[in-house]
């Protein structure tokens, strides 16, 4: 299980609309790292399990450039777990 506290901030993309992330940092993402490299995926992405609030569901976390995963919250996640942009999350990781 990997745990992570990190902001939930918003992307606002012209032509694809807005979608919320939450940064899985560097340091937290040696786990996530090693079972991309044994099970590759498309653009990189791992499939997880993620519990916000005592709210689960499952998805797929996607890396960054510079290190890091990107985990996308969904408005119906946010709707459950009672989250806004730029409020201090904590989410549990169980990779798959």
């Amino acid at each position: 299980m990997i745990t992570v506290t990190s902001l939930l901030w918003i992307w606002k993309g012209e032509a694809a609309g807005r979608w919320y992330f939450i940064t899985v940092p560097d340091e937290q993402s040696a786990e996530i790292k090693a079972h991309a490299f044994e099970n590759p995926r498309g653009f990189g992405s791992v499939k997880v399990e993620a519990t916000i609030e005592g709210v689960t569901w499952r998805t797929s976390v996607f890396p960054l450039n510079n290190g890091g995963y990107l985990l996308p919250v969904k408005a119906e996640i946010r709707r459950k777990a009672d989250l806004s942009t730029g409020d201090q999350v904590t989410v549990n990781l169980r990779l798959l």
